[in-house]
């Protein structure tokens, strides 16, 4: 609670960026995308595939930022984040980040790859939001295609919450799971003790992939120790001109 014991209330929401481009990389919109993620008046933002650097791009498109695309994204509203590097190649590299409008007081990215040709991570970061009295705990994950790969990565992070998170303090897991069968999400349920917002509030996880007409289930947000949450629906339009993957938002009280 906070000093005032009263709820800290979050808007929290995770969006797969496809790397700043459209289906089939046909056109760069990192700054519509900017703008599409401000309207949602998000105090939280969980990025998956952001690139932290691309030369290539860089030298191309007029419009691509002096920045890396997580700073740019952040910009003046999140003056806190933290990026997770997981693939790098010879003209950049992307991976996972975080955006929060409080402080960030450590974090981590915990390698969770299978194999040398799919690399993947966790980015966890620990918030001190000015006037709560303890600490939220966030990871944002992007899982393998692989179900086989899955399985090893979901292990990894049941392990990890287990083992090194506080098992009393509020936890926000979000990101793309490519969970299209749902067998990580059981797990999560049984192993981690974790809740997904939308199944819980609405009996089923949302349906958040190809986002111009949804049908697979691949990205969740999951929670633990937080009684108050409120899963929240997004118009469709711009987002589905902006990513391959729907963005998922909560509203939650701590």
């Amino acid at each position: 609670m906070t000093k005032e014991d009263k709820p800290l209330t979050l808007r929290i929401l995770t969006v797969n960026t496809h790397k700043g481009f459209t289906v089939f990389n046909r056109r760069f919109i990192l700054h519509e995308l900017r703008d599409a993620i401000r309207a949602t008046r998000a105090d939280i933002v969980f990025l998956q595939e952001v690139l932290g650097a691309h030369h290539h791009h860089a030298e191309k498109l007029a419009r691509w930022p002096a920045t890396s695309q997580y700073e740019f994204l952040a910009d003046t509203i999140w003056p806190q984040f933290a990026y997770g590097r997981n693939a790098v190649y010879p003209h950049g590299h992307h991976g996972n980040a975080i955006l929060s409008k409080f402080p960030i007081t450590s974090y981590e990215n915990i390698d969770i790859s299978v194999d040398k040709q799919e690399k993947r991570g966790m980015l966890h970061c620990v918030l001190q939001p000015p006037g709560y009295d303890g600490q939220i705990h966030l990871i944002c994950v992007h899982m393998g295609l692989r179900e086989r790969h899955r399985h090893f990565q979901l292990s990894d992070l049941c392990r990890y919450v287990n083992e090194d998170i506080p098992p009393d303090v509020p936890l926000v897991i979000a990101g793309d799971f490519n969970d299209w069968r749902q067998i990580g999400q059981r797990m999560l349920v049984r192993t981690c003790g974790m809740y997904e917002v939308f199944r819980e509030k609405k009996g089923k996880v949302a349906r958040t992939f190809p986002a111009r007409l949804p049908l697979l289930r691949l990205d969740r947000i999951y929670v633990r120790n937080i009684s108050r949450f409120e899963a929240m629906s997004l118009a469709r339009r711009p987002w589905s001109q902006l990513s391959d993957h729907a963005p998922l938002a909560v509203e939650l009280a701590i």
